[in-house]
């Protein structure tokens, strides 16, 4: 498959938007359609979530929602293995790691989160796989099981790369038959790639969102910004 692009992914969007639009003039509230971009391993990228969630909640008498998350790869090369999360963190960054560290245990802290960078880091693609397959389970599951992904990595110390903590997180969210679709290193590996063509290879860094096919937003926005662009489309 090529890479699609910007003109026909916006045409593409659009005409998805508008055969759902009618769906939900049903129910009399306006259709928001959120294509997501991020990485399970980006701490922008759960903050930019949750504070989706804040403004998606306290909208829901206005507006219907479709949230759809999509693969990126902030580092690909990242080993499958698992390296210390801290010491990456460290060789990265060198001495901004220490101030970068105490910015995000702030942002999380706001959130009523505790940032923990214990335990280890590294290739994220099975989280995508998995996400990838909760997503045909349903949107609501895709869109817990991206939280509890991203909780367990973030606060808890979990490796995204552990298939015990992966089958777990999609278990408390309710998505069936998670083991066995990971078990094959090939399942939904096409639909990811496939993906990541699609959505985010035109972008150069997440959180990126794009509302209803026309409206981009990039990075951990707070919830005022989301309300803003729901308002304008």
């Amino acid at each position: 498959m090529g890479i699609m692009s910007k003109s026909e992914f916006l045409k593409d969007s659009r005409y998805i938007q508008s055969m759902a639009q009618s769906v939900s003039n049903n129910t009399g509230k306006k259709l928001i359609q959120i294509d997501v971009s991020s990485d399970t391993v980006c701490a922008w990228c759960f903050v930019g979530k949750r504070n989706l969630d804040k403004v998606v909640a306290a909208s829901k008498d206005r507006y219907d929602f479709e949230i759809r998350w999509h693969p990126f790869f902030l580092n690909p090369s990242a080993p499958k293995e698992g390296i210390n999360k801290r010491k990456f963190y460290e060789d990265k960054y060198g001495s901004r790691a220490q101030g970068i560290a105490a910015q995000m245990t702030e942002v999380f802290r706001g959130l009523g989160l505790e940032y923990n960078l214990s335990g280890l880091t590294g290739n994220s693609l099975d989280s995508h796989r998995l996400i990838y397959f909760a997503g045909q389970q349903g949107l609501d599951k895709q869109h817990n099981l991206v939280d509890e992904l991203c909780l367990g990595y973030f606060t808890q110390g979990k490796y995204i790369g552990d298939r015990q903590f992966l089958v777990e997180s999609a278990r408390k969210v309710g998505v069936e038959g998670a083991a066995e679709f990971l078990e094959d290193p090939n399942n939904g590996l096409n639909e990811v790639k496939e993906e990541l063509e699609k959505y985010s290879s035109r972008i150069s860094g997440v959180p990126h969102y794009v509302i209803n096919g026309k409206h981009e937003l990039s990075g951990g926005q707070p919830p005022e910004v989301f309300l803003s662009a729901f308002q304008a489309n």
